[in-house]
């Protein structure tokens, strides 16, 4: 069958059901697919799904999507503020409108976070209907994995219709099961970063484009790259990391002439171009004088964010794109190797990215190798080999950019992937399986099957004191069950090819299900979190109340499950540089005489931690770790006395993580000098106009925030620690040093 079926007509493109032979035909569209007055309306299907749909498949969903909310939400308050960072953003943005907007770090509006702000809108909303908790912070984050979890399902069953609504439906729960089960994700749906968002715009994004393929809908077409832009302004350019996938989908798949394909991604393009641009727009026009100092930038402009550190920088290094921010911390040294390995095509196969996301990375390759080779006779517009190219390209670009990008990587930017996983393995099993009956079929479904265990074995066996009978458990079961599904299969036995396969995949889907669960089981803290059942915190964003509220943070992104060192890559090094004493000669460190575990502070800011308690904050919904020690005590003393500032900054400290520990510990404005990474902000001249006007309350000295934003360590944080050590008197409140920039100059 050749040629386009006609979009805008009363009827549906016809169903190519494959046949034994792999060949199309043309078929009826199926009840479920027609409409008709019987039809129900769009609310009832989403609850009740269609009048034509198997008794099984509406419930199924559901018990899906309640297994992940409860996955999700399940004791989610035990992170604290996960990063502290964001979390302090969302604070921020739940005092002023302004800062909502703009992402500020700080309620006064002073310096941005260094990303753009969608995740915070979302995180603020809920802040400022159900008031700044831990809850209404980390609730979205946990719905969006609900929601990229409803998202796959339908994506991958609207995909497979040619094969009838139960196998449809069948590779939907897989799929999106597979998604919930990922540790990545279930590390980062349950965390402040903007990655949670990121990945369900893209999945939205995704499905967008499967609707539109079959009736060359240039409004689904329109809708995704709505959603692409969205996915900008949660993370700039990794957010159009898919777009070259789903662009071509469409140029060569799309219902349509070759002209109408063109004209339509034309209009997907201006789509995503408003939707993304409008933000930017606002802030290039805003005067600068009356808005934050855009976090990240070396020049207060969103574009130099764009091309610079979060852009050109993260790929090429610190150096690239005219960002020479990319490492973090002031360094100008390409962090890649130091955050997610050496580059390479192993890179996410190995260490901490291995954790998170490949446990299912060989199988996916697999489906989608395999998938290709099943649908190469099958007709252009075919749904499931378009959504093999959709998530495949996926796949391909994110993950060949993770690999070799030389700039700052972090293991959990991985999640982004998980999806495009999910979605590959659901479609491809599905097409194998309906070709079980020849060999081609059943070899190929064992052998997605088989991966999956090896694998997992594999990397269980990287924490062989885990639960160490798991890894060899869960082979025998793969292992049992790939050879009985081959057996099965080859002699016809429908029970025991349909009993082998749910078995097999029981194996092969065991490791990454059980380490998502340990990941969701405990706390996880900071800007670089890790996967496993033992609690994470990196030291850089941590909740807890980090140096200047008496000790550094502990720090290296975290244990493995067996409570051993973390992977190279699991929280990586640190940048280096130290905060500067106040006169500007060296670093200036504090002392925490608690009793602990604590280790020494990675940063170079000459703190160190022998107790590992912290302040709690002042709502008591932080997440500040218990101990024994004194510096809660003196700590609360500084959280007084900046709580009854009345200056439009109650407090200035070098590095936007020293300042959030502070805003969060006492619910005022804190300035950040330097930003997260060396900003050139405030000047000397800008700082001492500030303090002349009364704006700033006190200088903290020695400001550590826990090894990342530190801001500190240029020259113009140096200036100014330098001429208020030389201007005003050093007090020491709470264990910190501490100058009151309202009294008379020294």
């Amino acid at each position: 069958m050749t040629g386009h079926i006609v979009p805008g007509h009363a009827t549906r493109p016809p169903v190519f059901v494959p046949s034994a032979h792999g060949a199309s035909t043309s078929s009826t569209p199926s009840t479920a697919d027609s409409p008709s007055t019987a039809r129900r309306g769009l609310l009832a299907r989403a609850i009740l799904g269609e009048r034509a749909d198997a008794a099984w498949i509406r419930p199924s969903f559901w018990a899906l999507l309640i297994m992940t909310g409860l996955l999700y939400l399940w004791n989610l308050s035990e992170s604290g503020w996960a990063n502290s960072f964001y979390a302090a953003a969302v604070q921020a943005g739940s005092k002023s409108w302004t800062a909502l907007f703009f992402g500020s770090l700080d309620s006064s509006n002073f310096i941005t976070v260094d990303k753009p702000p969608a995740s915070l809108w979302v995180m603020g909303l809920s802040a400022r209907i159900f008031g700044f908790s831990s809850w209404s912070v980390l609730v979205p984050q946990a719905l969006m994995g609900v929601a990229a979890v409803a998202l796959v399902f339908a994506t991958v069953r609207r995909s497979l219709v040619a094969f009838g609504p139960r196998l449809g439906a069948v590779g939907g729960l897989v799929a999106g099961a597979l998604l919930a089960f990922t540790p990545a994700a279930a590390l980062m749906f349950r965390f402040d970063n903007p990655d949670a968002l990121l990945t369900v715009l893209m999945t939205a994004a995704a499905y967008c484009v499967i609707r539109a393929l079959p009736s060359a809908s240039w409004r689904w077409l329109a809708l995704a790259g709505v959603a692409l832009g969205f996915a900008f302004l949660t993370k700039m350019l990794q957010g159009l990391l898919v777009l070259p996938a789903f662009g071509l989908a469409y140029l060569l798949l799309a219902n349509t002439t070759v002209w109408r394909r063109l004209a339509h991604l034309g209009i997907a393009a201006g789509a995503l171009v408003v939707s993304a641009g409008w933000w930017v727009l606002a802030v290039a026009l805003w005067p600068a004088s009356a808005r934050p100092y855009i976090g990240g930038s070396t020049d207060n402009t969103v574009l130099d964010l764009v091309f610079g550190y979060n852009g050109l920088g993260r790929i090429f290094g610190a150096t690239a794109g005219g960002g020479g921010n990319a490492g973090g911390g002031g360094t100008t040294a390409a962090a890649g190797s130091s955050f997610g390995g050496a580059t390479g095509l192993d890179r996410l196969f190995s260490s901490e990215m291995g954790l998170e996301i490949s446990w299912l990375l060989p199988t996916a390759l697999l489906a989608l190798v395999l998938g290709l080779w099943a649908t190469r006779k099958r007709h252009r517009i075919d749904g499931a080999r378009a959504a093999l190219v959709v998530w495949g390209g996926w796949l391909l670009v994110t993950g060949l950019v993770f690999s070799y990008m030389s700039g700052t990587i972090h293991p959990y930017y991985t999640v982004a992937l998980a999806p495009a996983i999910a979605g590959l393995v659901g479609t491809g099993g599905v097409v194998l399986w309906h070709g079980r009956s020849h060999w081609f079929g059943r070899l190929g479904l064992a052998a997605m099957i088989a991966a999956a265990g090896a694998w997992g074995f594999v990397l269980l066996s990287e924490n062989a004191d885990w639960l160490p009978w798991l890894r060899w458990t869960l082979l025998a079961v793969t292992l049992i069950g790939v050879a009985s599904f081959v057996v099965g299969a080859a002699l016809s036995w429908r029970r025991l090819t349909t009993v082998a396969v749910l078995v097999g995949m029981l194996g092969g889907l065991g490791g990454s299900a059980a380490y998502a669960i340990a990941t969701a089981s405990v706390a996880h803290n900071g800007s670089i979190p890790s996967v496993g059942s033992i609690s994470s915190s990196s030291g850089m964003g941590g909740g807890t109340a980090g140096g200047l509220m008496g000790g550094a943070p502990t720090g290296g992104g975290g244990t493995r499950p067996d409570g051993g060192t973390p992977p190279e890559g699991a929280g990586g090094t640190p940048p280096t540089g130290g905060t500067g004493g106040p006169d500007g000669s060296g670093t200036t460190g504090t002392t925490d005489t608690g009793t602990g575990t604590g280790t020494t502070d990675a940063t170079g800011s000459g703190t160190t931690d022998t107790g590992t308690d912290a302040a709690a904050n002042a709502d008591g919904s932080g997440s500040a770790p218990s101990g024994s020690g004194s510096d809660s005590a003196t700590a609360s003393d500084l959280t007084a006395l900046l709580a009854a500032s009345t200056a439009r900054w109650a407090a200035a400290v070098d590095g936007s993580q020293s300042a959030a520990t502070l805003e969060l510990s006492t619910g005022v404005a804190v300035m950040a000098i330097g930003g997260w990474s060396s900003d050139p902000t405030p000047t000397l001249a800008e700082f001492q106009a500030a303090v002349a006007a009364g704006d700033v309350g006190y200088y903290i000295s020695g400001s550590q925030g826990g090894g990342g934003g530190m801001g500190g360590g240029d020259s113009t944080a140096t200036a100014i620690a330098t001429w208020v050590a030389a201007t005003y008197t050093a007090t020491t409140v709470g264990g910190s040093t501490v100058y009151d920039l309202s009294s008379p100059p020294a």
